[in-house]
């Protein structure tokens, strides 16, 4: 009885907005949502593609959406938001075909009706869900921070691990062998940290770092097989920048690639991947696990020359039978010579791509504006700019669907980059904070005009008593060479 009561009430609202004779005013434009889903290709099995109705206030808001073959579904509320189980229905009916989205809203009393838009529904399906790392704005603290996935099905999520279980640490590079959820390697950062496998759920901490190896292993990639896992090994430092535009950098002086044998507990390593006048990062394996890919760059004195630090794409075959590695180094994209630097690369499991992040300089693109996804056709070699998906913000952390149909990436177009501080002390002077923004109560580093200074020391006070307010700052450097100098930024709370 009462979903009878619903389908009435709908039809009512509808009825007011598209059957109301001269009370509906049609309007020749696009309505103006969020997100701005107008157009796009969704996978059959993605969850409901809500969204809000911006560019003023209403009252209501009238939404029917007609599959292309079949069935129909009708929403009239102040937000639109489509029940999951009928949203999914439509999708599966509709494989192939599109969507097609009437909107009306009611403004100042008056009904408009926008023109109708369409979204195209891909016969190609979507993996079960993403995982992924959340922590607070302003990464440099991790009180509470972990590793979660969501069902692309519904949108709910769920942690798989967080550092209240090991307080203090960072959870951060993890990697599944494909999809399978079997297969994990997860870096754990801070004291007593390493490097945590799962095998079949057998669980074991592995401490990596040994003579022959710079550090712990981190940026994990699995072979097809299972049977082996590739790591590089980094001697990483994070600098901070003191202009505007500019943010984090995170610098290697040394870096390393090298393969994991879970089952020996054996180390591969190659003499062509441990070169002291190469970096080498971002190890991924080929599709049919008969080669290995990564980003090699020619070492240069850091800080002062980090931003001719540039990244080629690389591979070496890799036999893995007996898990030894070939004679010769291949590189595939000359980005060095182009003036750019490439990062993160990721071959999609068909074996016809690969996908990477391109920017001017360095291997840690997420904090480079300029940074964009390119694409690599294996088969011809030639690339392009994926200029589907670039914004003029970063895109960076990408990976492929099983079925090498979708891919998943970050951003950070439209809200970009908003500087807080994130821990605040009440005193009975006033408001005080250590400055977690971008600065670290520990010795830290900034780049300020081309020079890497140390931090050493900072409080600041950032208001009088009561709430505090943004503003600017001043941190006391002491360079290398023994000179201190006073650095200028801005900062803001929340």
């Amino acid at each position: 009885m009462k979903n009878i009561a619903v389908c009435i009430m709908a039809a009512w609202w509808f009825a007011a907005c598209s059957n109301s004779g001269g009370r509906s005013r049609k309007l020749d434009e696009w309505p103006d949502i969020y997100p701005d889903y107008i157009g796009v290709t969704i996978p059959a099995t993605i969850a409901p593609m809500n969204f809000n109705c911006i560019g003023g206030a209403y009252e209501r808001v009238d939404v029917t959406v007609i599959g292309g073959k079949s069935g129909e579904m009708h929403v009239n509320d102040k937000i639109v938001s489509f029940p999951q189980e009928a949203w999914l229905e439509l999708l599966e009916e509709n494989k192939g075909d599109s969507l097609q989205f009437t909107v009306c809203i009611r403004k100042d009393g008056e009904w408009k009706q926008y023109r109708s838009f369409p979204m195209y529904v891909s016969p190609y399906p979507i993996d079960y869900g993403v995982v992924y790392r959340k922590l607070a704005p302003g990464y440099e603290v991790y009180s509470k921070m972990g590793i979660y996935e969501r069902d692309l099905s519904s949108f709910e999520e769920r942690s798989l691990l967080e550092n209240t279980m090991v307080p203090g640490m960072c959870l951060n590079c993890h990697a599944f062998n494909k999809t399978n959820p079997d297969h994990l390697s997860l870096h754990v950062r801070g004291k007593n940290g390493g490097t945590l496998m799962q095998i079949d759920g057998k669980r074991e901490m592995l401490d990596t770092k040994t003579d022959s190896t710079l550090s712990a292993a981190v940026y994990p990639y699995w072979h097809p097989s299972g049977k082996y896992i590739a790591y590089s090994v980094n001697n990483t430092r994070q600098s901070f920048h003191a202009v505007k535009d500019e943010r984090v950098e995170v610098l290697d002086l040394e870096s390393d690639v090298l393969v994991y044998h879970p089952e020996t507990h054996e180390l591969l390593l190659s003499p062509l991947l441990q070169k002291k006048e190469v970096f080498e990062t971002f190890p991924v394996f080929s599709p049919d696990g008969r080669k290995l890919y990564f980003c090699a760059a020619e070492a240069k004195p850091i800080p002062a020359e980090y931003k001719e630090i540039r990244y080629s794409l690389c591979s070496i075959d890799f036999n893995p039978e007996d898990g030894t590695f070939g004679e010769t180094i291949d590189t595939l994209v000359n980005a060095a010579a182009m003036k750019k630097s490439i990062s993160f690369p990721r071959p999609s499991y068909d074996g016809e791509y690969i996908m990477f992040t391109l920017s001017d300089y360095g291997n840690f693109s997420i904090w480079h504006k300029e940074a964009d996804l390119w694409l690599l056709d294996l088969k011809d070699g030639g690339m392009r700019p994926i200029k589907e998906v670039n914004s003029d913000d970063t895109e960076s952390f990408h990976n492929w669907s099983s079925n090498s149909r979708w891919f998943v990436f970050s951003s950070r177009r439209e809200m970009g980059f908003i500087p807080v501080c994130i821990w605040q002390v009440w005193m009975r002077m006033g408001w005080w904070a250590s400055l977690f923004c971008f600065l670290r109560k520990i010795r830290g580093s900034i780049t300020t005009s081309g020079l890497l200074v140390q931090c050493s020391r900072f409080y600041k006070r950032i208001g009088e008593a009561g709430t505090p307010e943004g503003g600017t700052g001043n941190c006391l450097a002491e360079a290398r060479s023994g000179e201190s100098k006073m650095i200028r930024f801005l900062y803001s709370v929340f």
